[in-house]
């Protein structure tokens, strides 16, 4: 799973761990008969594949040289378009693999033009043999034609195996060269294409768009090789029955059309579909990333119901497919006996002939043949083909997005290979910026870039980037250092009337006209209120937001710390090198600036601690310094800090700030995003941002005596303290974060129990506190799987009725075969038994003697063997032909409308099942893993699983009628039958245990790549901003591999299973071919043909079938997985018991009491909160302090029931367990830690039930002074929030939050450290609303900044787990020893005077009132 391991063990451990593919070293013959499947087969029959037991990729489909062939050959293509057309991927993928396409093309003719054909002319020939009175042909001559047949078929089989192995492995590497080429692109998208599309359309890409080349290119042939065959086919069949032939092939095609109609509806439906699931999972996707917020707010039902009406869309289209799906199975099993009743109508009737045993087989060979290739292949192959172009669409217009116009490492020029020079590396850097036109050139400063150039030379020659030029290792002493280079302005950040906006075609532009200049070296802060483009300033400067105007010069490299911290599944080391290499001194010193120290002594297992997607197990505070010091790890002349300082406790944040940002990195150019006011006195420069616009700039005297608005603030901010004396200063690094032992474990949920704690950088294995391992159920899937499947269509009655409706289709279906050979032999017996009546002179040949009775015989025979007259037999035909059509189309209808009600039924129980699983679950599973049940796996089960299922039926019920079919005949060939069935079980036995397990693999080994897609979209600025491109790229390669590996295993074994079985079959074929010859001269014609026929349709079949029913046991495991996760246990109920339930005026006052309260996140571990008692009156404001890791959060999760806990909650006089969650969560509000907005309407995010007016929303935004923003955007209340509510700000999302409180107006309101990332401006707004709207609600806040709770009632002191401390502020530090006193004495002294002073006012204000009122 992780990202960016120190690629280069890595990669060492990879190549070390896998063995050569023994596809490479494989002889022809043993390639030609896939015996070097064999030890993989006994391996797994042996035991269950592993990850390890899989090979390395063939060179010829590794993921990296196929990537880069592709870019290079795309590039090429794009360079050629130029403006005049759009770049086409399909001739991209045409110059890749035309020839070799074209060459399987030409072996595919050989076999079903020549070999396919050929056959039934040999069977006539044998046939003939037995034809009534039949004495020109020697017994020898029939042995060679029937040697001739089995030849055929085995010829056919050796053949077609290999061939399909070949078009099959060209598929995948098509299928792993574009996942390349999008990995490669989604690296590269700008921002701007970012907001167009959304991740979830990516993973879409990669998961379904692309895995239509694997089955297009099957049938793609057989577009041009169908209806060639059929020419040949008409030819010889008219050779036979005259022009009877052209109306069954007439009726035959008559088809196609249908079918290429209904190919067409498919297509299109399919792409209906594809936008439906994009839908569906993307909205899963923003379930699942904010459930916890869902959980509190109590939005289950709403975003069930959206997801059920997504689903209801989807499963609309779904089944429409499927019905048409369901039509085109029923052809197969009419046409060729529709075809054949026509013909033999038409000969018989029309042209007055009586029917021969050899005509009827023989054409009911050929129609057998025309059948596979024209109304299987070909529809198949237009439909399938049709969908592979629409997906190739989708992948070229997901190409053309634009890209960023930043230079990228190693994408820069196609080559990813580290080919470049290392010298050039930099220059290109320099050169790309003047290259672009948007850019400033640096042409007029010359002399100062080739200063630059010069000490960069020198710097190569040390071998370490810019050694020079990055903070010394020690990072202390280096002001001699900073004398030495020179200071040129080629190493500054200018930005010269520089406009931007994010999309296009707003009218407002994010920065407006914005000039700059910041020499190298400072430190600059940028202040502002929400909103005002602080963040975009950054990503200019970034080149992620391209100017519309204006230039823009960065000198040297650039590290950044993003706003919202991104943290990839790896270990912390991990995430903290960031692919680069790693240098001992240096990271030690950056964890200990970034106070990550003491954490590390924590974590279970140093810095090796698995940190899980998206760093779910850690606190806001310990992801948001982990991406601190990846930023501060990284050597770079200029640092961007999107606000790292907000996250964490305000003792913390000072040791940053003047530790790291001020004392680590000071001779660098460093741009600090800031609200935390505190920190401006030591900023070289102060830029207040506002509506992207530069409202004010300079140093902090200059700023505070100007007299602007925001500069009233800074005035505030003279509450500011001296700098602390530095003895001081050591002490906070050593009181730094007092997070107790247990506090990161808890969060971990790690599997594993702590051994003791490593040292710093741990010593301890990696593979740490995992994430649980994905569930993989081992062994054959088993039968209360299937049940499950077959009760969720329904009814039993139902389903039985439907099993029986498919068993009659197949009895008419064999019926029908059988009886046009009972017609057949009553037909050749008629001129025997007249001949034998009539003394006719015996001159003429028996043929010419038929002649004769012409006209007689057509009128209507009464045959000599039964009562039944001509007619009567076609009467019987017709009858049996046309019910055959009407149940099989019946019989599909039916199958497919209770699979769809299957599928419904699987989805809603999942579904409901995870919303209702408890916060643990969504720890301990990354999301990647349950999308995938809900995308991959809820696919199968609609699309996949029911053809197949059906497959199995038709083609299980066609064995039986073959077999029986056959018994009739000749009741001794059930002797070899069941011989032959034996084999065939054991076989399967054999393929289904590696089968199975290599289709696991392929399933589990498919997973990192989404997942490592996921988080590359998720990071990409960060990703950008240290180059680490080429790393990742080649992780995606790694996983890619992995990925091939098993899927060609996959094809490899389903391929040789095929083979042998086709092999036994051929086997089987001479056995009743030649058991006519040895036997028995004294056979009907007729019965020959049906049993060769018969046999002769077993090839082809029964390895299809086998496979079906592998292919069936596969797609259960997906309901077995599904079924996996509708099962696991649940919270407690929603609502609670009618005697229980509290009335709808419940909590009145907002009485809040804690008893003896133990909360635990795993059974195993030790509870988190440990014995917390408390009381908190109704209508006071209490804050909750204590240090990161404390369990702040904790208490909320308690409070909302999230996790399990043992003692009491009582809130006005009513315990919380006794009521429903939802009752309990509906009556709390909470402004989160992260504010989530949902993609929707603003309505939506507001007010999810749709219980309010518009007014009162309207008011709610109004008092939070969103009114403006949200009446800016199109459609008001009802413009739709993009994903994860990325048009907001991060300030303006927390006051949509602050805006959803005000419009529930509970009792109970929770802040969740609100202020975290909001300006002093949006901090005052929220914090007077609070009090305004709030005054008679109960309000808890978890503060990092003090000062917001210093007016407090009273406040709350955690430490691990457990209350220290719980008064009014103003007693509290009165205790010289205090918990709260040593925290507020932390923050400096002239900042203690002020919070000592807040404390007191309030404390006299409310006392002193309470006295005024007693008197």
């Amino acid at each position: 799973m992780c990202i960016l391991n120190c690629l280069l063990i890595m990669e060492s451990l990879k190549r070390k761990g896998r063995p050569p593919n023994p596809r490479a070293k494989a002889n022809p013959l043993s390639a030609l008969t896939f015996a070097w499947t064999l030890p993989i087969f006994w391996n797994g029959f042996k035991k269950e594949m592993e990850e390890q037991d899989l090979f390395e990729p063939l060179e010829e489909h590794a993921s990296s040289p196929l990537g880069d062939k592709f870019a290079r050959l795309w590039e090429e293509e794009v360079a050629r378009a130029g403006a005049k057309r759009t770049p086409s991927l399909l001739r991209v993928i045409m110059k890749a693999y035309a020839a070799r396409c074209m060459l399987y093309g030409f072996v595919l003719l050989v076999t079903e033009c020549g070999i396919r054909i050929a056959q039934p002319v040999f069977l006539g020939k044998l046939v003939e043999y037995y034809g009534p009175e039949q004495n020109t042909m020697k017994p020898r001559e029939a042995f060679l034609y029937a040697g001739a047949v089995i030849l055929c078929s085995a010829l056919n089989v050796f053949v077609t195996h290999p061939y399909m192995m070949a078009i099959l492995h060209m598929g995948m590497k098509f299928r792993v060269a574009c996942c390349s080429l999008i990995y490669r692109k989604s690296l590269r998208l700008s921002k701007t294409a970012l907001g167009e599309t959304t991740v979830g359309q990516v993973v879409n890409l990669l998961s379904n768009d692309v895995n239509r080349f694997d089955v297009a290119i099957i049938f793609l042939h057989y577009l041009w090789i169908g209806p060639l065959a059929t020419v040949i086919v008409a030819y010889f069949m008219w050779l036979e029955i005259g022009w009877a032939a052209v109306v069954g092939v007439g009726f035959m095609l008559a088809f196609i059309p249908l079918q290429a109609y209904f190919g067409k509806r498919t297509s299109v439906l399919r792409l209906k579909t594809a936008l439906r699931t994009d839908e569906r999972v993307r909205l899963m996707n923003e379930i699942l990333s904010g459930i916890q917020v869902i959980k509190m707010y109590t939005w289950e039902k709403p975003f069930a119901d959206l997801v059920a009406k997504a689903r209801k869309q989807e499963i609309k289209q779904i089944r429409a497919t499927s019905y048409i799906r369901g039509v085109l199975t029923s052809f197969i099993m009419f046409t060729t006996r529709i075809c054949l009743f026509f013909s033999i109508l038409a000969f018989v009737l029309g042209q007055n002939n009586v029917i021969t045993a050899k005509q009827v087989f023989v054409v009911t060979s050929f129609y057998n043949i025309l059948r596979q290739t024209m109304t299987v292949f070909f529809p198949q192959g237009i439909a399938q083909v049709a969908e592979a172009s629409i997906s190739i669409k989708r992948l070229q217009s997901f190409m053309l997005y634009e890209d960023t116009t930043k230079p990228v490492p190693g994408l820069a020029e196609i080559q990813t290979a580290a080919k470049k020079k290392p010298k050039e590396e930099d220059k290109s850097k320099e050169d790309i910026i003047t290259a672009e036109d948007k850019f400033e050139s640096t042409d007029e400063k010359k002399p100062e870039t080739e200063v630059a150039e010069s000490s960069e030379q020198k710097d190569e020659a040390k071998g370490n980037g810019n050694v020079s030029l990055a903070p010394l290792e020690s990072g202390e002493d280096d002001d001699e250092e900073l004398a030495t280079r020179v200071d040129q302005d080629a190493r500054g950040v200018r930005l010269r009337h520089a406009t931007a906006k994010w999309i296009a075609a707003h009218a407002e532009n994010t920065l407006t006209d914005m000039s700059l200049t910041i020499k190298p070296g400072k430190l600059i802060a940028v202040i502002g209120p929400v909103g005002a483009g602080k963040s975009s300033l950054l990503h200019v400067l970034l080149r992620e937001l391209p100017l519309q105007s204006g230039t823009v010069h960065v000198g040297g490299t650039v590290s950044y710390a993003s706003q919202e911290p991104w943290l990839f599944a790896g270990s912390v080391r991990q995430n903290i090198l960031f692919g680069q290499p790693m240098d001992r001194p240096r990271y030690n010193t950056v964890v200990r600036r970034c106070a990550l120290d003491r954490d590390f002594a924590l974590f279970p297992h140093g810095d090796k601690t698995v940190v899980g997607e998206r760093g779910v197990s850690l606190s806001g505070g310990q992801r948001a310094r982990i991406s601190l010091a990846r930023a501060v790890y990284k050597r770079a002349d200029i640092y961007l800090l999107d606000d790292p300082l907000s996250a964490v406790d305000a003792h913390v944040g000072r040791h940053l700030f003047e530790s790291c940002v001020v004392g680590y990195l000071r001779n660098t150019t460093r741009i600090l995003v800031t609200h935390q006011l505190q920190f401006l006195r030591d900023v070289d420069q102060i830029i207040i941002l506002k509506n992207g616009t530069i409202a004010a700039a300079g140093d902090f005297e200059t700023l505070s005596a100007s007299g602007l608005d925001f500069a009233t603030l800074l005035a505030r901010g003279e509450s500011e303290e001296e700098k602390p004396k530095q003895s001081q200063d050591t002490t906070n690094t050593e009181l730094e974060d007092s997070m107790l032992q247990g506090s990161f474990r808890k969060r971990q949920l790690s599997i594993h129990s702590v051994s003791s704690v490593d040292n710093l950088t741990g010593a301890a294995p990696p593979e740490g506190g995992r994430e649980e391992a994905e569930m993989r159920s081992a062994g054959a899937v088993s039968g209360a799987v299937y049940a499950a499947y077959l009760r969720a269509q329904g009814h039993p009655l139902l389903v039985a009725l439907m099993l029986v409706v498919t068993v009659l289709t197949q009895l008419l279906g064999s019926g029908a075969d059988w009886w046009t050979s009972y017609w057949v032999n009553l037909e050749e017996d008629l001129p025997r038994s007249f001949m034998n009546t009539l003394d006719n002179n015996n001159t003429t040949g028996p043929l010419e003697r038929t002649e004769n009775f012409t006209n007689p015989l057509i009128d209507n025979a009464q045959f000599v063997r039964s009562s039944l007259t001509r007619y009567d037999c076609i009467y019987i035909y017709s009858a049996m032909v046309a019910a055959l059509v009407a149940v099989a189309l019946l019989r599909s209808f039916m199958f497919f409308w209770l699979a769809m009600r299957a599928s419904t039924r699987l989805h809603n129980n999942m579904f409901a099942s995870i919303t209702r699983a408890p916060m643990r679950f969504f720890h301990t599973n990354p999301s990647g893993r349950i999308l995938n049940r809900f995308s991959k796996d809820m696919g199968a089960v609609d699309e996949v699983l029911p053809s197949a299922l059906l497959d199995v039926l038709q083609i299980g019920l066609s064995l039986i009628g073959i077999v029986v079919v056959v018994a009739v005949v000749n009741w001794w060939l059930l002797i070899p039958t069941v011989a032959i069935g034996f084999v065939f079980y054991g076989l399967r036995i054999v393929y289904l245990a590696s089968s199975r397990s290599i289709k696991r693999l392929e399933g589990v080994t498919r997973s990192p790549v989404f997942s490592h897609l996921n988080a590359t979209l998720q990071g990409i600025t960060t990703i950008r901003a240290f180059g680490a491109q080429e790393a990742l790229i080649r992780e995606f390669d790694n996983h890619q591999d992995v990925h091939s590996s098993a899927w060609y295993l996959f094809i490899a074994s389903s391929r040789a299973f095929g083979f042998w079985l086709d092999l036994v079959c051929v086997v089987y074929i001479a056995i009743v071919t030649l058991s006519f010859l040895v036997f028995d001269k004294e056979e009907y014609g007729g019965n020959v043909g049906l049993a060769i026929t018969q046999a002769m349709g077993l090839t082809g079949m029964f390895q299809w079938g086998m496979r079906q029913s592998t292919e069936l046991e596969n797609q259960m495991t997906s309901v077995e997985r599904i079924q996996e996760y509708s099962t696991i246990e649940s919270e407690p109920p929603l609502e609670s018991e009618p005697s229980k339930k509290p009335p709808p005026s419940w909590p009145e006052a907002g009485r809040l009491e804690f008893r003896r309260v133990f909360l635990y996140y795993a059974p195993s571990e030790p509870p988190v909160l440990k014995d917390l008692s408390f009381l908190i009156l109704p209508k006071e404001k209490v804050g909750i302090v204590g240090r990161t890791g404390a369990g702040k959060s904790s208490l909320i999760n308690a409070l909302f029931r999230l996790a399990k806990l043992e003692g009491e909650i009582i809130i006005d006089g009513r315990e919380t367990s006794m009521l429903g969650l939802h009752e309990l969560r509906s009556q709390i509000s909470i402004i989160p830690q992260e504010p989530v907005l949902f993609s929707g309407t603003m309505r939506h995010n507001l007010d999810p039930f749709d219980e309010y007016p518009d007014q009162v929303l309207w008011r709610a935004l109004e008092e939070v002074e969103l009114k403006e923003a949200v009446l800016e955007l199109p459609a008001g209340l009802s413009s739709r929030m993009s994903e994860g509510g990325g048009n907001f700000s991060v300030g303006q999302r927390q006051l949509v939050c602050l805006a959803r409180a005000i419009v529930r107006r509970n009792r109970l309101l929770v802040l969740d450290e609100a202020t975290a990332n909001v300006d002093p401006q949006t901090d005052t707004l929220i914090q007077t609303t609070i009090r305004n709207k709030f005054a008679d609600c109960t309000v808890l806040t978890i503060a990092h900044r003090l000062h917001t709770v210093m007016d407090s009632d009273k406040v709350l002191v955690m430490d691990a787990g457990q209350m220290v401390e719980f008064d009014h502020p103003h007693i509290l530090l009165k205790k010289s020893d205090g918990f709260l006193r040593s925290m507020v004495d932390q923050t400096g002294k002239v900042m203690a005077e002020t919070l000592a002073r807040v404390a007191q006012q309030a404390y006299e204000q409310k006392y002193q009132w309470k006295t005024d009122t007693t008197d």
